[in-house]
C-alpha cells in the first residue's frame, strides 16, 4: 500500500475522487465557507455528529464531496490517541472489497503525534493476513491519502510513520505464519532478504557454528526439535564504524510446547507467536532501510523450536552458557531466557552504546500489565527513560518495572551458578533478573510483550510491537549523535 501526504484542506479535499473520505473534525473547529465545511458544521450543530471523541457520521455520495462515501469522525483534541480511535471507528464502517483510494484529511492543521497515528490506523484498519489461504482475499486499498493544511511541517513525522508501518507489516507477516511457514531457517532467509537494501548485511549461523561459540544454553533448547537452530547476526551500518552500535536481541523461538514442561492443549496454537521478538527486529530494520539514519545498529536473533523428543533438555538438566555460567534448567517452559542469555553475551563483542532484548517472554507480564503496555526492565534511568519517551512518541506504550536485587533470590540453586526459574511471585521480574547477569558489560533493558505482541480471540493475529517503540528510540539516538 502507497502512502502520501497531500497539503490541503477541505476545500481542496471536497474535490479530490476517492472511495472513502475520512474528515477528522476536532472540537476546535470553525466551520468556513466552503460546502463541505458547512456540512460538517451542520451535523456538529444538528447534533448528528456527536461531539465525543470517536463518534461517526457515515453519508452516501453528498454533494458537497466527489467520495463514493464519506465519514465525519469527532477526535477531541485532536491528538493522537483520538485520531487513533476515530480512523478505526471509521474504517470499520466503510471497510468493502471496493475501497482502493482512501483520502483522511485533517479539517484543521495537524499535530505531528496525530499524523503518525493516523498512518499507523489507517494501515492497522485494513492489513489482512493471506500467506497461507488457497484463495487468499487480500488487502483491495492500494493508495492512502492523508490531507493536512500544514503538510510542509509534519512531512518528517509522515515519513517516519510510513517506515515504521513497512517494518510493522514485515513483523505481523512473520509473526502471524504458522510454525511450518515460519520455521527457524525461512526465519533465517527472511533476515537475508533484508541483505537487499543498502546498508544491512546479514549473517546466518547454523549449529556447527554456534557450537564452536560454546553457545550450550541455546543449543539445549533447540535439541528437541529436528529443525535446525539459526542464529541471526543483522548489521544496519548508518555511521561510521568507530561509532558503537545499538544492538536488539528477538527471541525467536518458532514454536514453543514447553518441551517436556508441556503447556497446555487449549491455545497452544498462539505459541506460533512466540518469535515475535524476532518479528521485530526483522520490522526494525525493515524501517531503517526507509529512514536510512546515521546511526549503527546490530540485529541478534537466536531461534529455534521448543519441543519433546528424545534429545530433549530435561527439568534438573545443568547446561553451560556461552558466558561459562551453569544453568539448572527447573522448567523448560522458561526457554526464551536460555536462548536469549547466548545471544546477549554475544553482543559483548559489539561494544556496544545499548542492548535491548525484546521477548514474549512470561505470562507473568500479561497478568502485571495486559495487552496495553509492555513490559520495561532497565537498571540504567537514562536508557530506560529514553524507551519510555519513545513509546509515548509511538503510542507503543511501554512500562517501567522493579528490579530491586532481593527479586534474584529465587534463582539461587544448589546444583549450578543459576536455576532458571524462581517462584510464581513477580515471575516477570525475576526473568527480568536472570537475564540481568549476562548483560552486566553494557546498558542494557529488556522488553516483554508477551501481552502486547498479538492479540486472542475473534481479533487473532500480530500486532508488530514494539517497531515503533525501537524506531522511534533509534531515532532520537541517531539525531542525538
Amino acid at each position: 500500500m502507497n502512502f502520501e501526504l497531500k497539503p490541503m484542506g477541505l476545500v481542496g479535499v471536497a474535490n479530490e475522487k476517492c472511495d472513502v473520505l475520512i474528515v477528522l473534525v476536532p472540537q476546535a473547529f470553525k466551520a468556513g465557507k466552503d460546502d463541505l465545511s458547512v456540512l460538517v458544521g451542520q451535523a456538529l450543530k444538528s447534533g448528528d455528529l456527536e461531539a465525543k471523541p470517536g463518534k461517526t457520521l457515515t453519508l452516501y455520495r453528498p454533494l458537497q464531496s466527489n467520495a463514493v462515501r464519506v465519514v465525519l469522525a469527532f477526535v477531541g483534541d485532536g491528538a493522537a490517541l483520538q485520531v487513533r480511535k476515530a480512523i478505526l471507528a471509521a474504517v470499520g464502517l466503510v471497510k468493502t472489497n471496493t475501497m482502493k483510494k482512501l483520502l483522511v484529511s485533517f479539517a484543521t492543521p495537524a499535530r505531528e503525534d496525530a499524523v503518525r497515528a493516523a498512518v499507523a490506523a489507517i494501515a492497522d484498519s485494513t492489513y489482512v493476513y493471506t500467506k497461507t489461504k488457497s484463495k487468499p482475499e487480500g488487502r483491495t486499498l492500494h493508495k492512502a491519502f492523508v490531507a493536512t493544511l500544514n503538510a510542509s511541517e509534519v512531512q518528517a513525522s509522515f515519513d517516519r510513520a510510513v517506515a515504521i508501518v513497512a517494518g510493522v507489516e514485515l513483523a505481523k507477516e512473520w509473526a502471524n505464519r504458522p510454525a511450518n511457514y515460519a520455521t527457524p531457517t525461512l526465519l533465517g532467509q527472511a533476515a537475508r532478504e533484508l541483505a537487499q537494501f543498502p546498508r544491512i548485511s546479514c549473517d546466518v549461523l547454523g549449529p556447527k557454528e554456534v557450537a564452536k561459540l560454546g553457545m550450550g544454553s541455546f543449543m539445549a533448547v533447540a535439541q528437541g526439535s529436528d529443525q535446525p537452530l539459526q542464529f541471526v547476526v543483522l548489521r544496519y551500518d548508518g555511521a561510521l564504524k568507530a561509532k558503537p552500535p545499538t544492538v536488539l536481541v528477538g527471541k525467536g523461538i518458532t514454536f514453543d510446547s514447553g518441551g517436556i514442561s508441556i503447556k497446555a492443549a487449549p491455545e497452544m496454537d498462539e505459541m506460533k507467536f512466540d518469535m515475535s521478538g524476532a518479528a521485530s527486529v526483522l520490522g526494525v530494520f525493515r524501517a531503517l532501510a526507509q529512514l536510512k539514519p546515521a546511526i549503527n545498529v546490530v540485529g541478534l536473533i537466536p531461534s529455534c523450536e521448543n519441543l519433546i523428543n528424545g534429545r530433549a533438555v530435561k527439568p534438573g538438566d545443568v547446561v553451560t552458557s556461552m558466558s561459562g555460567q551453569t544453568i539448572e534448567v527447573l522448567n523448560t517452559d522458561a526457554e526464551g531466557r536460555l536462548v536469549l542469555c547466548d545471544a546477549l553475551t554475544y553482543a559483548e563483542r559489539f561494544k556496544p552504546a545499548a542492548v535491548v532484548d525484546i521477548a514474549t517472554l512470561t505470562g507473568a507480564c500479561v497478568i502485571a500489565l495486559g495487552g496495553v503496555r509492555s513490559g520495561l526492565f532497565a537498571p540504567q534511568d537514562a536508557l530506560a527513560q529514553a524507551l519510555m519517551k519513545a513509546g509515548d512518541a509511538s503510542q507503543d506504550l511501554c512500562w517501567r518495572m522493579p528490579m530491586d536485587e532481593d527479586y534474584a533470590e529465587g534463582l539461587k540453586t544448589s546444583f549450578a551458578d543459576v536455576a532458571n526459574v524462581a517462584g510464581r511471585a513477580g515471575g516477570s521480574i525475576t526473568a527480568a533478573k536472570f537475564l540481568q547477569r549476562f548483560a552486566e558489560k553494557f546498558p542494557w533493558a529488556h522488553l516483554d510483550i508477551a501481552g502486547t505482541a498479538w492479540k486472542s480471540g475473534a481479533a487473532k493475529g500480530a500486532t508488530g510491537r514494539p517497531v515503533g517503540l525501537l524506531v522511534e528510540y533509534l531515532m532520537a539516538q541517531a539525531s542525538s549523535k
